[in-house]
């Protein structure tokens, strides 16, 4: 038995065609006690992001349809940069979110997808970018202040361009430490993203060393989402995701209601 997916994308998010219902029946189908819709906004002009003053009344209709079947999240991914936090404080506080997912997507304005040729060309190795990565996201941390849980924290791994783009914990202690730390810090947390898996990468997001040393480092808030796009990926390897958890030693993992975790036991 699953609960939760706390990361899904529906068609108001410009990389997904799939209808909010069609989403949600799949998550009830599947025996899902709850699910977060966390559509995307970042702030770059080649996304284009929902109007949420249109959003929220048809997710509160949702809500409403479904309500004896499961319980909607009103969730939300943004990319966070530290260079437009302005943008990304004000935005994530516009709106009645229950739940927020903040993810580097871009770094120093390279957007890791479209720009990945010349952002990873800007290094002479994999170490440097994987650095700057890091001291980027620590940046987002201490200075995009609205979010509850750092999305696919070693997410820079997915678009590498290098042989062997995989990240090791131990390569990068420090920073990745320094990362948790700070999260703790201010109340935060990360996610398991079970994507890793449908992208090749043979682990979640991030892999099993990160969420032990998040653990070690007496970290708590911990959600699992597939990162869907589409019904068929929803809950996609949460075998392995709740077997990576309770192998790190964590006995639940986290929801979220007005954006205050609470725990259910894991199965």
């Amino acid at each position: 038995m699953f609960i939760a997916d706390y990361h899904l994308h529906t068609n108001a998010s410009s990389d997904s065609e799939a209808p909010a219902e069609a989403m949600i029946e799949r998550a009830i189908s599947l025996g899902l006690t709850e699910i977060a819709l966390t559509d995307h906004v970042d702030f770059d002009d080649r996304y284009t992001y929902t109007d949420y003053d249109e959003y929220i009344p048809a997710f509160i209709r949702l809500q409403e349809k479904y309500k004896s079947k499961i319980r909607l999240v009103l969730g939300v991914e943004i990319g966070l940069e530290n260079m437009l936090k302005e943008k990304v404080n004000d935005f994530a506080v516009s709106y009645p979110f229950d739940f927020i997912i903040g993810s580097s997507h871009s770094v120093k304005k390279y957007d890791l997808y479209f720009d990945r040729e010349k952002f990873f060309g800007l290094f002479q190795n994999k170490k440097d970018a994987y650095t700057t990565y890091f001291d980027e996201l620590i940046k987002n941390i201490n200075e995009c202040r609205t979010f509850n849980i750092y999305g696919h924290m070693d997410f820079v791994n997915r678009y590498g361009t290098y042989e062997d783009n995989s990240l090791c914990y131990g390569e990068f202690s420090d920073l990745v430490d320094k990362a948790m730390r700070l999260l703790i810090e201010k109340g935060k947390g990360i996610e398991i993203n079970t994507s890793g898996f449908r992208y090749g990468l043979g682990q979640t997001h991030p892999s099993f060393d990160f969420v032990k040393r998040y653990k070690e480092l007496n970290g708590e808030l911990i959600t699992v989402g597939s990162d869907a796009h589409r019904p068929e990926d929803i809950a996609a390897d949460f075998t392995a995701a709740y077997d990576m958890l309770r192998e790190a030693g964590f006995k639940y993992i986290t929801l979220f209601r007005y954006q205050k975790p609470v725990f259910a036991r894991i199965p």
